[in-house]
């Protein structure tokens, strides 16, 4: 049997041709009315799956190119197959995924149409090296140097499900699913939904509602994990505008009153301790007993092109955390070290930022204050970057993409409330900061973080070295 032929008449049964129902004039010389593929061929023809030449044949004892054959499975799948014709097509779209993203046909994209949920996520393997002086605190609030260090290393594996079911034109269904493995110890976990939200995508504007990301436009100072809520954000205001309201509440360990001298993990990469008193981690304040409830907006500029881009934003939030630092003998304790009189349950943060582009090259940076907060009431960063990757890689990252950046960067425990902490400088900190990133092949990407800073509050000297590989499938 010839491969083109062959190919017909898989291509036929996913578009429903049926030997015993289909008519049509003969559509090609060679291809007689008594031929075996006949109908098929015929029916494909019909359709528009299959051209043949100009002279009016079909040619069938022709081989076929892997690309002529993905032209057709493209052509098969707008058609929408079900059932038995569907699970073929499934195993078409697979085998031949490569030279439908030369087509520009993304197999996701088919997918859609084929499976109605898309697999996708990564394994990432994580590295950190930290080391801090040891600090404590007396009552009076006053910190100091133990002249010892804490040097604290990390083994970190994450194996994450991303799938995407669709519901129709505009709808999605979306989750993250993490399961983690500590090499340092040999340990893991079982799998746990980290996130699942339903996701409406129109021309003027995007609606989320679930346990969804929240990453705002500081790029990180300030949030860097997932709530429970809703959101929409409206993107033509007009060219490059886009406005993003949030609102909803907060798992208990995500914000507290702090101030965090992080000088080692609690196993996780993405987690924050609970101790109240934990001098091994430099951590005193609340110990994160309540769950927060905040409201947010974001106003963003940005054309994507050469020149300037910025935004600024507001986070009002509502926890006892920012009040109590905990309750002996029935007795809450006043949180002394997010204000001074222990009695404030709020954090009312503002942010700005700003960036200017000149083709790969960027120079960028962002500020935030809490005006609730007494203690560690600010951060900002200021970056300066070059290429097109940073910030990490995704499943359609390409063989050869790279980038670099390197600042300074400071950020207040009070006011970076669950930012990304766990990578360069991290909450309570304040020094210099520089990274690359590079993609050895598709999907697969390579990042080095390295800081060195000191203190916000307090004496003490911190240094951090970061390295991640992320496999995306």
């Amino acid at each position: 049997m010839k491969k083109t032929v062959a190919a017909a008449v898989a291509a036929a049964v996913v578009v429903g041709a049926s030997a015993t129902t289909f008519a049509a004039a003969n559509p090609f010389s060679d291809v007689p009315a008594g031929h075996w593929a006949y109908q098929s061929v015929a029916k494909l023809a019909s359709q528009g799956v299959i051209e043949g030449y100009g002279d009016g044949t079909y040619r069938g004892d022709r081989n076929i190119t892997r690309y002529e054959m993905a032209q057709m499975i493209a052509k098969a799948m707008a058609k929408n197959p079900s059932g038995a014709a569907k699970a073929d097509l499934d195993r078409l779209a697979a085998e031949f995924r490569d030279e439908l993203d030369a087509l520009g046909v993304r197999v996701a994209e088919l997918e859609k149409y084929a499976d109605k949920v898309v697999w996708q996520g990564k394994i990432e393997y994580t590295y950190k090296n930290h080391r801090t002086d040891n600090v404590w605190a007396d009552q009076r609030r006053k910190h100091h140097s133990t002249s010892e260090h804490t040097r604290v290393k990390q083994d970190d594996w994450i194996f994450r499900f991303e799938p995407i079911a669709y519901v129709n034109d505009h709808w999605t269904l979306r989750a993250r699913i993490d399961a983690h493995v500590d090499l340092s110890h040999d340990t893991s976990t079982d799998f746990e939904l980290v996130r699942g939200w339903a996701q409406g995508d129109y021309d003027n504007f995007q609606v989320k509602v679930g346990r969804q990301p929240l990453y705002t436009n500081e790029d990180g100072i300030i949030w860097d994990t997932e709530y429970t809520g809703g959101e929409i954000t409206f993107g033509k205001l007009m060219d490059g505008l886009r406005a993003t309201v949030y609102g909803g509440r907060l798992k208990a360990d995500k914000v507290n009153g702090a101030i965090r001298n992080s000088g080692a993990w609690n196993g996780r990469q993405d987690g924050v301790s609970a101790d109240r008193w934990d001098r091994a981690n430099g951590r005193f304040g609340s110990d994160s007993e309540y769950t927060s409830s905040f409201w947010g907006i974001n106003l963003q500029y940005d054309p994507g092109q050469k020149g300037l881009f910025g935004g600024a934003g507001y986070y009002h939030v509502k926890d006892n955390d920012f009040k109590y630092m905990g309750e002996v003998d029935g007795v809450k304790i006043p949180n002394v070290f997010y204000s001074k009189r222990g009695n404030v349950d709020k954090a009312q943060i503002w942010s700005v930022n700003l960036g200017y582009r000149i083709g790969k090259a960027q120079l960028w940076g962002a500020y935030a204050k809490n005006s609730k907060a007494d203690y560690e009431d600010r951060s900002w960063q200021a970056l300066i970057r070059y290429g097109d990757l940073y910030g990490g890689g995704n499943q359609n990252t390409k063989k050869g993409q790279w980038a670099v950046w390197a600042g300074y960067k400071e950020l207040g425990s009070n006011t970076s409330l669950i930012g990304i902490n766990w990578d360069d400088a991290y909450a309570g900190t304040k020094g210099f900061v520089a990274g690359a990133s590079w993609a050895p092949m598709d999907r697969i990407v390579l990042i080095g973080k390295y800081f060195k800073g000191k203190y916000i509050t307090g004496p003490g000297d911190a240094e951090r070295l970061f390295g991640r590989v992320e496999f995306f499938f």
